[in-house]
């Protein structure tokens, strides 16, 4: 988990804490829930580009880094 310093009007805040008293949740929790939910319905395709660039550079080094075996030894060395 990360920290992080988030600035709510007051009336949101206000409301959020009585809520989690009913609830039982702490404000983080509802702010963590809430964000996921709205990450949810709002990444498109622009943003999962960025969000996969991590994996995509990963993938790239193993491909530079890693020894290629050609398919058909792979297929060999299977029995296929």
């Amino acid at each position: 988990m990360k920290r992080v310093n988030v600035i709510l009007e007051t009336e949101l805040y206000d409301k959020a804490r009585v809520v989690g008293f009913i609830r039982k949740k702490s404000l983080s929790e509802i702010i963590r829930d809430a964000l996921r939910d709205w990450l949810t319905t709002n990444v498109d395709e622009r943003a999962e580009l960025v969000l996969s660039e991590k994996d995509e550079r990963r993938i790239l080094k193993i491909l530079a880094e890693d020894d290629f075996v050609p398919m058909e030894q792979v297929k060999k060395e299977l029995g296929l």
